[in-house]
């Protein structure tokens, strides 16, 4: 999902990218062999290359999302009735929903641009003649396929309210917005609605915070990403810049359970009493439900979790961002672009830890040193970083 050259420029990378990627697409035929030195199976791709098709680390990026969701949608129906949304073993295919659909995203990626990389990055699985044009269409249709049938299973038909539009902005964005004005705004969308879907068990209202927030840092990042070849400029770099600043003072500075009414009652929970419970949740009769008193103590820690989460964001973030606005070449954009990219996973435990969902955010804690241990080990093998835009 990375910019692409535009007009008559595209037109010519196309042509000559079709004459590349036919020329590498029958060697490759020829030798029945693949770059990675595996071999292949007559017309399927190893699995590496599959893996390098749909950028396989980079779902550990998305599944926040939905997490991030479904902790804001449970706090809200915590708030509203005084009963807590119950976890069931089904609503874990959340995350696996919202990963299929962003892997099947990178695989119509990939095919949308295939005439252009095979002169910008003839090394990817197409131009190189790994796997076949068609065999990364049919990726992406069952990938997407299998991202609206979990997400069905996971929440039934409120789910798949949000997963159809969903699915319908990722192809929408590779297939025909991607090099238009508009593909930013698409692509903020789909992670916004990756955020509702998760929450579609609990009150979809209550995610509306969380989903503003990622929204509106993967706007910056995709503008940013549109840098990543011919570079960028100090203008878009710094507004994305600001933009990361104003996403972290957000989040720490809402008050608990933004969005949710989970933290309306701070302070007042017992005002005869010793004061110690904050944000209780009331039933409908006006009785305090039970479970669901949330102690002072609790929500101090959940504060503070979610300043230090939001200062990782802004830590992770803004460097890169600044660097590129210094200088704005390619490779800072690229830099800029991927460092962004992995900091959604603090923002979306930032908001996770702002619905008072303390396991979500340790749970996501760790998808962040998942992640950087990946990284690392794929330094030490030597490989170079892909785009995950």
């Amino acid at each position: 999902m990375s910019p692409r050259p535009t007009g008559a420029r595209q037109a010519g990378a196309r042509q000559a990218g079709a004459r590349q990627a036919g020329a590498r697409q029958a060697g490759a035929r020829q030798t029945g062999t693949q770059q990675t030195g595996t071999q292949q199976t007559a017309g399927f791709p190893g699995l590496a290359d599959v893996a390098e098709l749909v950028r396989a680390p980079a779902a550990l990026s998305v599944v926040g999302d939905t997490l991030a969701g479904l902790a804001a949608g449970r706090a809200g129906a915590r708030a509203a009735s005084g009963v807590p949304t119950p976890l069931r073993a089904r609503h874990a295919l959340l995350p696996v929903a919202s990963a299929c659909l962003y892997l099947g995203g990178m695989a119509l990626n990939d095919y949308a641009d295939r005439h252009v990389d095979a002169v910008e990055r003839p090394e990817r699985p197409i131009p190189s003649g790994r796997v076949t044009p068609r065999t990364a269409l049919a990726i992406g249709a069952t990938l997407t396929a299998g991202g609206i049938a979990a997400a069905g299973l996971a929440g039934g038909r409120r789910s798949l309210a949000v997963a159809v539009p969903l699915a319908a902005c990722v192809w929408t964005y590779d297939l025909v917005a991607k090099d238009r004005p508009a593909g930013p705004v698409v692509m903020a969308a789909c992670r916004g609605l990756d955020v509702l879907l998760g929450a579609t068990p609990g009150r979809l209202r209550s995610a509306l915070p969380a989903a503003a927030g990622l929204t509106a840092h993967t706007l910056g990042v995709t503008v940013l990403s549109r840098g990543e070849v011919h570079g960028t400029t100090p203008q878009v770099a710094g507004g994305v810049a600001a933009g990361t600043v104003a996403g972290a003072i957000a989040v720490a500075a809402a008050r608990p359970g933004a969005g949710s009414g989970a933290g309306a009652g701070a302070g007042a929970g017992s005002g005869s009493g010793s004061g110690t419970t904050l944000g209780s949740a009331a039933g409908p009769t006006g009785s305090t439900a039970p479970g669901t008193r949330w102690t002072a103590a609790r929500w101090t820690t959940a504060n503070w979790i979610t300043v230090a989460a939001a200062g990782a964001y802004a830590a992770a973030t803004l460097p890169g961002q600044v660097r590129a606005a210094a200088r704005p070449t390619a490779a800072n954009a690229r830099t800029a672009t991927r460092a962004g990219i992995q900091a959604m996973v603090p923002l979306q435990a930032a908001w996770a830890a702002r619905s008072g969902s303390l396991g979500t955010t340790a749970l996501l804690a760790g998808v962040a040193a998942a992640g950087h241990g990946l990284r690392l080990l794929g330094r030490r093998r030597g490989r170079a970083g892909v785009s995950i835009t």
